[in-house]
């Protein structure tokens, strides 16, 4: 496996600035010029990719109307039947090429989340970079097994899978073509609350999985997101919406553009906090090295005095020898005449 994977010439990685996606999902509220809108949004944010879901109702469930198909779980879709929520959801497919092209005169990478081998297909002809599993599919090994055969980057939704089903998802992967795979932490709750995130686990799966981990966020807010890049994330997912207030399937925990924004500049001053492994004084304090200490003469000397701690000692500002020399000086000669408030320097010491 890689630390790195390659989608539209740009590297993600360690090392590498935060991939950030921006998922427009049902937000669309099936109005074409609202996706477009979202797209366009999505570029002004500052995000470096959009995503869709491509499925029709019917492949992904059936119109079954008993309990099992009923939403009881204590989500923000509890009382619908699946199929109605679907049919709500989709992305009409005719729309999806439009938009890539779209995206891609806005130089905003453009990828989706299949869900049936008639997807897969579909999205290889429009020339999609990269593909996304979703969380709810990682166990789906055939789903895998087709992706996989497209030969491109895959990132990975984690949501409820075990270490097992994570390790067996991407041996499937990388044993059906599949050569670049990211990770994304998900906790599978619309909206997840903070006690249910446990952020922790996106670094243990980088250690444990040697690939790119990230974050795909289902939370209210922006704090998820900024906590995530601080402890290394590669890649941010976050679902966008022109208005919370229109309502639909994932208004709740998506971000409307102001806020999408926030969260990607919180995220960037957040990779700038981190910078790199560096001692010694940088470019921004390097001018406030004369506030440190040095050695400076406190007392009138003549020459031939000796030096002590009454008439030397260690004090700001530090244009004096490195205060490392105090016990080195003392008891040492004066070999000129020195005025209070000298810094010290070798050239005074006989």
């Amino acid at each position: 496996m890689t630390k790195s994977m390659m989608i539209q010439r740009r590297r993600i990685g360690p090392g590498e600035p935060i991939y950030i996606i921006a998922e427009i999902s049902a937000n669309h509220g099936h109005s074409f010029e609202r996706a477009v809108d979202l797209i366009r949004a999505a570029k002004a944010c500052g995000a470096d990719a959009v995503k869709l879901q491509t499925y029709r109702p019917e492949s992904i469930t059936i119109d079954c109307r008993n309990e099992y198909f009923e939403i009881s779980q204590g989500t923000v879709w509890d009382g619908q039947v699946l199929y109605d929520l679907y049919q709500a959801a989709f992305t009409p497919w005719e729309w999806q090429p439009k938009l890539k092209e779209i995206a891609d005169e806005l130089s905003l990478t453009l990828f989706s989340s299949p869900f049936d081998f008639e997807a897969v297909d579909f999205l290889e002809a429009m020339n999609v970079p990269a593909y996304k599993i979703a969380s709810f599919e990682l166990i789906d090994t055939p789903l895998l097994q087709k992706v996989a055969s497209m030969r491109r980057p895959v990132i990975l939704s984690t949501g409820m899978a075990s270490h097992g089903e994570i390790q067996h998802a991407l041996r499937t992967l990388n044993s059906s073509g599949a050569e670049e795979v990211a990770l994304l932490k998900c906790t599978s709750a619309y909206p997840a609350s903070p006690e249910s995130m446990n952020l922790k686990t996106m670094v243990d799966m980088g250690r444990r999985f040697d690939v790119p981990v990230g974050l795909s966020d289902h939370s209210m807010g922006i704090e998820a997101p900024v906590a995530a890049a601080a402890m290394g994330a590669s890649i941010i997912e976050k679902h966008i919406c022109l208005k919370r207030a229109d309502g639909g399937p994932d208004s709740q925990f998506s971000l409307e553009p102001d806020e999408f924004r926030a969260m990607v500049d919180a995220v960037r001053t957040t990779e700038k906090i981190l910078g790199t492994v560096h001692y010694g004084a940088c470019d921004a304090d390097r001018r406030n090295r004369s506030f440190r200490r040095s050695l400076f003469v406190v007392a009138d000397v003549e020459a031939g005095e000796t030096f002590t701690e009454a008439n030397v000692r260690s004090i700001r500002p530090g244009h004096g020898l490195e205060p490392l020399h105090y016990p080195a000086i003392l008891g040492k000669i004066a070999s000129e005449p020195i005025k209070r408030g000298t810094p010290l320097a070798w050239k005074h010491v006989s």
